[in-house]
């Protein structure tokens, strides 16, 4: 068999490019008697045989593109978690209305305020509602009469 073939069987056995594959010269004769894959193997071990490594530039791992189908799923998730914040703290609000511990105005406003997402959590909505009422016990600021004089002149 010629060195070709020996070199194809070479690259069967090692499952390698033929350019990886280089015969030593002076070991020609070995080479050229060995048929099975075996006898490459064992020829491989004492040195008959290298196996260049990979050179060249290594394959850039590409990234992926963000694809509309994407873009759609992200937006899905930040709005769910939106829509549940929402209505545990609507529903927070509207326990506070029916025992009537907030005022009418108080309450539209706050209902507004959850809306911007001006809230973190149900914790963040109370701790801003002991601070209402600190300042109603206090009686810091104008209340909500004087508010509307002051926007009608």
């Amino acid at each position: 068999m010629s060195l070709e073939k020996k070199k194809e069987l070479a690259k069967r056995t090692f499952d390698v490019g033929k350019g990886r594959i280089v015969f030593i010269e002076s070991r020609l004769d070995d080479i050229k008697e060995a048929i099975t894959k075996q006898d490459i193997r064992d020829l491989q071990k004492d040195g008959a045989i290298i196996i260049k490594p990979i050179g060249g530039r290594k394959k850039n791992v590409k990234r992926g593109r963000r694809g509309v189908g994407k873009i759609r799923k992200r937006n899905i998730i930040r709005k769910r978690g939106y829509v549940n914040l929402t209505r545990k703290l609507r529903k927070y609000l509207l326990t506070l209305g029916e025992n009537e511990k907030l005022s009418k105005n108080v309450l539209k406003d706050i209902k507004k305020k959850i809306r911007n997402k001006a809230f973190r959590s149900k914790e963040h909505l109370k701790e801003h509602l002991r601070e209402i009422k600190s300042e109603k016990s206090i009686g810091g600021g104008l209340n909500e009469n004087a508010k509307k004089k002051k926007k009608r002149k």
